[in-house]
């Protein structure tokens, strides 16, 4: 049985990433992201700076950790130790995280000024471990080896490994508009396509560990169901989906100071204002198979320990259910506001805060950030370099630029090439067909 498959699986995906990791921060304020700001907010879609928009590809990654500090400096060096770059921060509740999503063939128009649609297709997939002993990983991965004395709660510990497909039927209004003050708001629908999801909790689970006689102690349960089988080392399947439904909403006000043009090229605000709800919605998977594991007031010898799935199948009893199983879409806030300072430059501040709590069991959560992003943005050009506050005490500095159709950034590359324990990494890559709004 693949007791701990989640958890090992994670953390392998996380460390064997790290130093390529992706996400869209800085781009999707751009007024030309077209997109990939309806994704962030689907007011974007109406009024933009586009006739139409057309996505032929483009992918983003985020991954991280509170746990691990890597050094990028010496990341290309030919003798590169990875222990030696890698500094450790175990806590009582540590964290590792990372999304992977691919946007498809997609697209937005205007049908009249006031109104415009389009249809996004994305590819996501989200991991996260939760409130994770940092202590009791490290002497795990270590195998108990020259291991002391130390006590443990994870009580709170969750993982969720979900993959999913979606089509998204967007569609934006100007609600209104008049010579100083504008207001729009959009919406989309969402068909999900679930691909499977593995989860792992562990409610009530604590212990010590006896380095003089080499046992652990233990109390309460873990728990760990999966869609792909107990026994299989398979990857998620998308030949056999699950089907579900979920929704972005949001609203952009602009205060437009005297703008009396009607030139759908130009932005006329001096200051812009969204928020929106992101991934409201859920997938419900048919025959979860869940495996419980009770370890109350047991003592177990470590000797001879060689991985976690053995050791619980060897010293515990366990419990086998099958049913349905509601995954949840990891819901979020988000809010923007920009300044257009002087002509083709413009001061972003933006925030996306996580409305599901990390103690939360089936589902994924973003980490909560708020990110300043000056940029330069012209037609065919623009150039942004976004600060990050990361959650996790993650400090992030990135750069991007778009140019016509190709638009490649991160948000972290500045800070992982100067930092000596970097906690997040992300990079993105995109290239469309824009079709600009002529300037009159």
């Amino acid at each position: 049985m693949k007791i701990v498959k989640p958890t090992a699986t994670i953390v392998a995906f996380l460390l064997s990433s790290f130093s390529f990791s992706q996400s869209y921060v800085g781009y999707a304020s751009d007024n030309y992201s077209g997109i990939h700001g309806v994704i962030d907010n689907p007011s974007n879609i109406v009024d933009s700076r586009f006739k139409t928009d057309i996505n032929i590809m483009s992918g983003s990654v985020f991954v991280g950790s509170d746990y691990y500090g890597l050094d990028f400096s010496n990341i290309f060096d030919e003798d590169l130790d990875i222990d030696d770059s890698t500094n450790l921060f175990p806590s009582d509740k540590n964290n590792f995280f990372s999304n992977v999503e691919f946007v498809g063939p997609s697209f937005m128009f205007n049908i009249d000024e006031k109104n415009s649609v389009g249809i996004i297709t994305r590819v996501r997939a989200f991991a996260n471990v939760n409130n994770i002993n940092g202590g009791l990983y490290e002497t795990l991965n270590e195998e108990f080896d020259e291991a002391s004395d130390f006590n443990f709660d994870s009580s709170n510990l969750i993982t969720n490994t979900h993959a999913w497909a979606e089509i998204g039927f967007a569609y934006g209004r100007v609600l209104y508009d008049d010579t100083d003050h504008f207001l729009k708001g959009g919406i989309t629908l969402k068909l999900l396509q679930g691909a499977g999801v593995n989860y792992f909790n562990s409610p009530g689970f604590s212990g010590s560990y006896n380095a003089s006689t080499e046992t652990i102690s233990t109390n309460g349960s873990i728990n760990y169901g999966s869609t792909i089988g107990i026994n299989d080392d398979d990857d998620f399947d998308f030949n056999d989906l699950h089907t579900g439904f979920g929704a972005d909403i949001g609203v952009t006000y602009e205060w437009r100071r005297d703008n009396g043009t009607d030139n759908k090229g130009l932005n006329k605000y001096l200051l812009k204002v969204g928020l929106s709800i992101t991934d409201i919605g859920s997938i419900t998977y048919d025959n979860v198979t869940q495996y419980s594991f009770d370890l109350n007031n047991q003592t177990a010898s470590t000797v001879g320990y060689d991985d976690a799935e053995e050791f619980l199948d060897n010293n515990y009893t366990s419990v086998e259910t099958t049913s349905k199983q509601k995954v949840n879409l990891p819901t979020a806030l988000r809010f923007s506001a920009d300044y257009h300072i002087d002509k083709s430059i413009y001061l972003s501040l933006l925030g996306a805060f996580s409305l599901v709590q990390n103690n939360t069991e089936y589902t994924n959560k973003i980490n909560n950030a708020v990110t300043i992003a000056p940029r330069i943005e012209t037609k065919w050009f623009s150039f942004y370099s976004p600060v990050s506050f990361r959650q996790y005490q993650d400090f992030a500095w990135g750069a991007g630029f778009r140019l016509g159709p190709l638009t490649l950034g991160s948000g972290s590359i500045l800070s992982n090439m100067i930092s000596k324990e970097s906690k997040t990494a992300d990079l993105y890559l995109g290239l469309k067909i824009p079709i600009y709004q002529s300037k009159n």
